[in-house]
């Protein structure tokens, strides 16, 4: 299908473009939301006297999309999820989940809104792109973790997708030492006090009755 850009599309073209797309994407995106208008005569000459309006419109939505983005451009959201001693997760963060954990600190964005290829699902610090304009893009960080404490950890550059790193421990480097001190004196419980005590008995009574 043939549309009519009535803003600039990223890949797409700049307002007033001609453009062809797929009939699903104008359908359920473009025309709905009044991105754009079906390509013939009618709608070009509407177009066309429109400019005007169409551009301060969009100037003015540049200008709003561009003062959220002096607040939100390179802030870091901590998510904490449950995940394996790897790093991998149990689930993971989709384009609903960050739209409602900027929502949660007052910035509301739509879904199309976020450009995410893929969902996250690992640990670690993610960065995501999020679109407010056509011509307005931020990015934002966030702190995938276990636990609060985790992430604090992850921003001072730690990789906890190991337990080595988790815990910070090397089990397989563990010697018999690092469980107890072989030059220490240790003290025998009661039963096994009790256990020699018997035994010395005995060995007199035998001496006595040789």
């Amino acid at each position: 299908m043939e549309v009519i850009l009535l803003e600039r599309i990223a890949k797409l073209g700049q307002m007033g473009e001609t453009v062809k797309v797929r009939d699903g994407y104008a359908r359920n995106y473009l025309l709905p939301t009044g991105r754009a208008l079906r390509a013939n005569d009618a709608n070009k000459a509407r177009f066309e006297a429109e400019r005007a309006v169409l551009e301060a419109r969009n100037l003015e939505r540049r200008n709003e999309a561009q003062k959220i983005a002096d607040t939100l451009d390179g802030k870091s959201f901590i998510v904490v999820r449950s995940a394996g001693e790897t790093g991998q997760l149990y689930g993971s963060v989709a384009t609903r989940d960050i739209v409602e954990i900027l929502g949660d600190e007052g910035f509301t964005i739509s879904r199309n809104q976020v450009v995410l290829n893929h969902p996250i699902k690992t640990v670690g610090l993610h960065r995501v792109e999020i679109q407010l304009h056509a011509e307005v893009y931020v990015t934002v960080e966030l702190n995938v973790a276990r636990t609060a404490e985790e992430a604090e950890r992850q921003l001072k550059g730690e990789d906890l997708t190991s337990a080595d790193a988790i815990y910070g421990v090397d089990e397989d480097a563990l010697r018999p030492e690092d469980f107890f001190n072989p030059d220490a004196d240790y003290d025998l419980d009661d039963e096994e006090e009790e256990t020699e005590a018997s035994a010395e008995e005995d060995g007199e009574e035998e001496d006595k009755n040789a």
